[in-house]
């Protein structure tokens, strides 16, 4: 017989299996189950697949892999209203339990009770099937491909980033990272009126396809000081005193150093990349600077719906970022390509009909 529902399982650091889960049930009316046509894969992804773990969150049992994903709607539970069989969707992974004080105050991302796809214990979204709440499902435009509707999830990460940023007309902003969040990030930022978007990164070949992308300077990083670091960004892109914000895409410490640095009095900065648990911290450019420093976490309430509209309306374009495909049998073959760093995103293509043999 057919498999029902293959998905692509983690079983323990660096060994994978396809296996033929149960197609999930609808939990409630609201629900719809989504047929998964393609699935990007993220740096988490790859940290589970060859640590499996990623800080307290540890792979303690199988788990389906993925969380970024598009589909078409393959039932939908009786009280669904704005949803139908057939529609073209992008799905936010993460399901907030909706009655704490953060998911009460708009904050749901922070919701100590998230359930987030492929995050120990949840099963991800690389399977033929895949089900969420309706409006954890967003309809894509005419125009939208499911392949772009794949990219939606690290475009809600930047637009969340760039909110965190206050981005707003003339702003000027620097982006250290050039993967895709970073990149995504510069696209946003420009969409949202930033003036003059720089893009810094240790690669190259990212920042020639940054600057053809969205930005309109990039910087090598070199090694040198953080203090010399952010003299010279700020002399080579013509920021004056500094720039009015700065994201930081790579979780890199000598990035977060020199952006402190970079950076104006008053300024903002938010931190996306994550990397190690603790750095040194130019603790006194801060103070003395008297800067606004925030985390940003996921994506929250309206950011996946304003995500789909710059999509839609081309303020964004995301098509360019997605390098490769692969069927879902090759998955492996492209989690080992987004580890060496080859391409920019990497999309695996759902399941069809097959006998499953394991692996």
């Amino acid at each position: 017989m057919p498999a029902k529902n293959l998905s692509f399982v983690l079983q323990k650091p660096n060994h994978v299996s396809f296996e033929d889960r149960p197609v999930p049930e609808l939990h409630s009316p609201h629900h719809v189950l989504v047929n998964v046509k393609y699935t990007g894969i993220c740096g988490s992804d790859v940290h589970y697949w060859t640590h499996g773990a990623i800080g307290h969150f540890v792979v303690k049992a199988p788990m389906v892999l993925g969380h970024e994903s598009s589909g078409i709607i393959a039932a939908v539970g009786d009280k669904v209203t704005t949803l139908k069989v057939g529609d073209r969707v992008c799905l936010e992974p993460g399901i907030p339990c909706r009655m704490c004080v953060r998911c009460k105050e708009g904050k749901y991302n922070l919701c100590p009770d998230m359930a987030f796809a492929a995050t120990p214990p949840f099963d991800g979204t690389l399977a033929k099937y895949y089900s969420l709440p309706e409006d954890f499902c967003y309809k894509l435009a005419d125009g939208t491909s499911l392949e772009e509707g794949a990219v939606m999830e690290p475009l809600s990460v930047a637009v969340h980033v760039v909110r965190q940023a206050g981005i707003k007309p003339g702003d000027r902003l620097v982006v250290f990272g050039a993967g895709p969040v970073g990149l995504l990030c510069c696209a946003v930022a420009k969409a949202y009126g930033a003036s003059k978007v720089v893009s810094v990164d240790i690669n190259e070949e990212r920042l020639a396809f940054a600057k053809k992308y969205a930005a309109t300077h990039t910087v090598v990083s070199r090694k040198e000081s953080a203090e010399e670091a952010a003299k010279r960004i700020n002399e080579e892109c013509g920021l004056g005193l500094g720039a009015d914000a700065i994201i930081d895409a790579s979780g890199a410490e000598p990035c977060i150093q020199t952006a402190l640095h970079a950076i104006r009095i008053g300024g903002t900065y938010v931190q996306a990349g994550m990397g190690k648990p603790d750095i040194n911290f130019p603790i006194m450019a801060l103070c003395t600077k008297e800067l606004n420093v925030k985390g940003s976490f996921r994506y929250g309430a309206g950011d996946y719906a304003t995500a789909v509209d710059l999509l839609a309306t081309g303020r964004v374009s995301v098509k360019e970022l997605i390098t490769g495909k692969v069927k879902f049998r090759d998955a492996e073959h492209a989690f080992h390509q987004v580890k060496e760093a080859k391409g920019i995103k990497t999309l695996i293509e759902g399941p069809e009909d097959e006998q499953v043999n394991g692996s």
